[in-house]
């Protein structure tokens, strides 16, 4: 049996939970899965493969953060999971924690929107509505280039990873937003809307 097919959402959440407690990380998770199913839906590709490695790509980083991107390879190989999955977790830290590089689509995408989510986040939280329903791809561009502005998102490894796709920016923002619009409740962005 190609272990790939045994692995399900509710088998990753189980795992993320057993390894992380923090709310505004699990929000986190929530928002990367959520627009990582947006992007394979986009490209045609393995929705839920896709959602799973968004859910549980920072699985280490809330109880190993010294070893964010190498314990977790080591957490999933211990659960049996299949290499490409553990690659492409390992490949969202490539250059800052890990020296994995992103080499599928799916793995730039990770790469790509990971910082991004924080950033639309961020952006979504000072505005009046405090929704991610109502913000537009604009927004995020003003607040992009204020650097002073969720100063810890790392817009170099945004771009870069546009690039990797060979995607515009404003094209990647739209559809992160779009992507995470979809869980705006659950990650606590509904706001008043």
């Amino acid at each position: 049996m190609d272990m790939s097919q045994a692995i399900n959402r509710q088998d990753a959440l189980t795992l993320y939970q057993e390894y992380n407690q923090d709310e505004s990380l699990f929000r986190h998770a929530l928002s990367v899965e959520a627009v990582m199913r947006h992007f394979a839906a986009l490209f045609g590709e393995d929705v839920e493969k896709w959602g799973v490695i968004g859910l549980v790509h920072d699985l280490d980083y809330e109880r190993y953060p010294d070893e964010h991107c190498t314990k977790v390879r080591e957490i999933l190989t211990a659960e049996g999971w299949p290499e490409e999955y553990i690659h492409a977790v390992q490949s969202h830290g490539w250059g800052l924690c890990s020296e994995v590089e992103p080499v599928e689509k799916m793995e730039n995408v990770l790469y790509t929107i990971d910082e991004l989510t924080g950033l639309i986040a961020a952006a979504a939280l000072v505005r009046p509505s405090k929704s991610v329903l109502d913000l537009e791809v604009k927004s995020v561009k003003k607040k992009w280039k204020d650097k002073a502005f969720a100063a810890g998102v790392n817009r170099d490894v945004i771009k870069k990873g546009a690039e990797r796709l060979g995607m515009e920016l404003d094209e990647i923002i739209k559809e992160t937003i779009t992507g995470m619009r979809a869980v705006a409740a659950e990650i606590g962005l509904k706001g008043n809307l």
